[in-house]
């Protein structure tokens, strides 16, 4: 398929297509894009029963959002350099070894912190930007999308597991499932306020000119990009998310 999707049902194709050749070949990359699949079928089966203020519009922004990440594995597996936030998430580990959830962990923070605030720049306008009550019902759906991710996190946390390797979770790991479950909605959630907050200083850039966008983008893709890093570093990755949190935020003014 192209590089775009016009419906949900093309979207999941889409990720299909990518996801089989990886999971022959056993690449790590498969366990983000399993996961976000799953999410994605969960977002679909909301739709249908009509879960949102605005369908039409969570269509269009979860298409958006999700062709970010989409078109920067597409230029990975076409050799070209893919943001940085991406080529932070997608670099090969070597002879170090990551477990499922961190390569899960690695996709989450550069989708949500680089590509969120951009999708929602690319479904809502300045001028609706400037419409508390038309922003305050893209709210409220964004408020859903996230009950539906949180709903989905012991769900996941077990297909994780099937695919571990023996070892993968320590005796720590394994006592701290309670917080590191809970933590992982809290975090999602503080990410997505932040999220709000850029993308509405993304759209006060867009105001000014093309120029003041770019230099907000370029701003946001570093700060996303050192946060992929500090989550690839060893140690227990929800331990140092509570300390540094998972969000980003971009300077005012930037």
């Amino acid at each position: 398929m192209g590089r775009g999707a016009e419906t949900i049902d093309e979207l999941i194709a889409r990720m299909d297509a990518l996801l089989a050749p990886m999971e022959t070949a056993h690449d790590p990359r498969r366990f983000f894009l399993a996961t976000y699949r799953r999410t994605t079928m969960a977002v679909h089966e909301a739709l249908v029963a009509g879960s949102f203020v605005d369908a039409r519009w969570v269509e269009r922004w979860d298409l958006a959002f999700a062709g970010f990440y989409l078109d920067a594995l597409d230029d990975v597996n076409r050799g070209v350099q893919p943001p940085g936030p991406w080529a932070a998430a997608f670099m090969p580990t070597g002879d170090t070894y990551l477990p499922p959830l961190r390569h899960v962990l690695l996709g989450m923070n550069a989708h949500i912190n680089y590509d969120l605030p951009q999708a929602l720049l690319a479904t809502i306008t300045d001028d609706e930007f400037d419409d508390p009550e038309l922003v305050s019902r893209r709210e409220v759906d964004h408020q859903r999308i996230d009950a539906i991710l949180a709903s989905r996190v012991d769900a996941e946390d077990q297909e994780l597991q099937r695919v571990e390797r023996p070892g993968d979770r320590t005796r720590l790991d394994r006592l701290m499932k309670p917080f590191n479950q809970a933590g992982t909605k809290r975090f999602m959630r503080e990410a997505r306020r932040k999220v709000w907050r850029n993308a509405m200083l993304l759209s006060a850039a867009r105001r000014q000119d093309p120029a003041t966008l770019a230099a907000q983008l370029a701003v946001l893709e570093q700060l996303a990009r050192r946060r992929v890093e500090d989550l690839r570093a060893p140690g227990q990755v929800i331990v140092r998310l509570a300390v540094g949190g998972f969000g980003v935020e971009l300077p005012r003014g930037a």
